[in-house]
């Protein structure tokens, strides 16, 4: 009886570390990630960084990477990317193409709240949704991550200027929380800016402090989950699931 125990408490903990290890990145972590690779100065970690992207022919910020896996078979390499999609991206929308013959797997999820930056007159909170697509072939992986806006949550009442005038039960602070469909505060209200538009790519932006942090903290994310897809083509997710078994 002590044995099996064992067993199931074994079992437990791999889920466990397999929980942990699949959950996509947070807002949080991924902040240090960005500041550890590029500095907290967002100015001008953002200008250092737009001297080497080109924006694609849509205006959007893609990164693309070509991964070897030497000796593994198109369907292995599915079979684990497809395994880490899942896994990691719970929103059951979040794969909107899941094609095995054509070796191709697209993601698109949300990561909220990358950047909250309180300006003069507004306070803005920033969400990105990359679209992830992989390739597969025999024995390698194309990932290519592509943004073309940032989602922003405007509040009028939370900027440094506004946030004074305005009363103390009336300020929203871009409450992040609020749902889509909420048009109940008109302090809070949604836009779209594009990448294109804005710092660095355009140097003169009423925006520039903000989107100076959104552009490093999406780079860091396309490092994040490409780095995290590498890892899931060469080790699987937990590091044991393999064919020898």
């Amino acid at each position: 009886m002590k044995k099996y125990l064992l067993i199931i408490a074994a079992i437990l903990t791999v889920c466990g570390t397999m929980t942990v290890q699949a959950q996509a990145m947070k807002a949080a972590d991924l902040e240090k990630y960005a500041k550890d690779k590029y500095g907290s100065k967002w100015l001008e970690a953002a200008a250092n960084l737009a001297s080497n992207l080109t924006l694609d022919k849509n205006e959007s910020l893609t990164y693309q990477q070509v991964i070897e896996a030497p000796g593994k078979t198109k369907q292995q390499l599915y079979v684990a990317l497809n395994y880490w999609a899942t896994a990691t991206f719970k929103d059951k929308q979040a794969i909107t193409l899941d094609d095995k013959e054509a070796g191709c797997i697209i993601i698109s999820s949300t990561i909220k709240d990358i950047v909250e930056h309180t300006g003069t007159l507004n306070k803005y909170s920033v969400s990105i949704t990359p679209v992830i697509r992989i390739d597969i072939k025999e024995g390698r992986v194309r990932v290519t991550y592509t943004v073309q806006n940032y989602d922003i949550l405007s509040d009028a009442s939370g900027g440094w200027i506004s946030g004074i005038a305005t009363p103390a039960d009336d300020k929203t602070y871009a409450d992040s929380k609020r749902k889509a469909d909420d048009k109940t505060n008109p302090n809070l209200y949604d836009e779209n800016w594009e990448i294109a538009k804005h710092y660095p790519f355009v140097e003169k932006d009423p925006q520039k402090r903000t989107c100076a942090k959104a552009l490093v903290m999406t780079h860091a994310y396309s490092n994040a989950i490409i780095d995290k897809v590498e890892e899931a083509v060469k080790n699987g997710i937990v590091g044991n699931d393999d064919d020898d078994w």
